[in-house]
């Protein structure tokens, strides 16, 4: 597998000579390196906790260096990084759902409110970067809706990239954008 090292001469960002890794090891090393950061804020986006979105973003790292022999290149553990993490917050939102039944049904509605875990002090810098009617209103979207906007306009990815993390075809991530978006809009034109 050929991987570049970040900032590497000859890398496709910079351009040089790209490095020929060896083991799983380095290049694991290598992706953490150059996308340990943007996973754990696209894992945050879409869990809303610091510490379970570097859980995610960790266990994805895991996965890839478990798969390694599998994976053909740079691109393809990329996108295999990226999915791995999209798919761990789903796990991480469906576990999450199911704790909160539980605890409602167990103590109460009141009660299990109280016991929420307050978000580490990063992740409450983050929410107050933006507008907070806006993270409220996106946080009520329909998750599908809501993963293509994080990702295309909080992460920035290109609408194959998101595409293939979702596992839906292109059309679709045009039409959960356009309806997400038009959702958005509605929601926040109604708090003014």
């Amino acid at each position: 597998m050929q991987l570049e090292r970040p900032g590497a001469r000859g890398s496709a960002r910079t351009p040089g000579a790209a490095v020929g890794v060896t083991s799983a090891d380095e290049a694991i090393a290598i992706l953490y390196a150059a996308h340990w950061h943007p996973l754990v804020r696209l894992a945050w986006f879409l869990v809303h906790d610091q510490g379970t979105a570097e859980d995610v973003v960790q266990d994805a790292f895991i996965a890839t260096h478990r798969n390694y022999d599998r994976i053909r290149d740079t691109g393809a553990a990329v996108a295999y990084l990226r999915r791995a993490v999209v798919n761990g917050a789903r796990s991480v939102q469906r576990h999450d759902v199911v704790v909160r039944r539980e605890a409602i049904a167990e103590a109460g509605r009141a009660d299990a409110a109280d016991r929420a875990t307050a978000a580490s002090a990063e992740a409450q810098a983050l929410r107050h970067l933006g507008d907070g009617a806006m993270l409220a209103a996106l946080r009520r979207l329909p998750d599908r809706q809501r993963e293509v906007l994080v990702l295309r306009y909080f992460a920035d990815w290109s609408e194959a990239a998101i595409a293939d993390a979702l596992g839906i075809a292109p059309g679709s991530v045009k039409a959960h954008a356009h309806r997400g978006l038009a959702a958005l809009r509605a929601r926040l034109e109604a708090t003014e």
